[in-house]
């Protein structure tokens, strides 16, 4: 008789450092992002709004996917 022994995992464990390493990959992006929107706000006043704008919808959206992400899961 053979057991699958792949079923008791929890789904993630089988690469806890590549998880880490796309994580902290990730955050250094946003960084890197958010930056360059804070320097062309700074450097040209005139995108500060515009820029404001669409760092709103960025986050909708990502919030947005995220939901959608988890619902998915479950």
């Amino acid at each position: 008789m053979t057991t699958d022994t792949d079923a008791s995992r929890p789904q993630g464990s089988d690469h806890p450092e590549l998880r880490l390493v796309v994580l902290l990959l990730a955050l250094v992006v946003g960084l890197l992002i958010t930056g360059a929107a804070i320097y062309l706000a700074r450097e040209h006043p005139t995108l500060a709004q515009p820029l404001g704008v669409g760092a709103a919808v960025m986050c909708a959206l990502a919030s947005l996917v995220g939901v959608v992400a988890r619902a998915i899961r479950r």
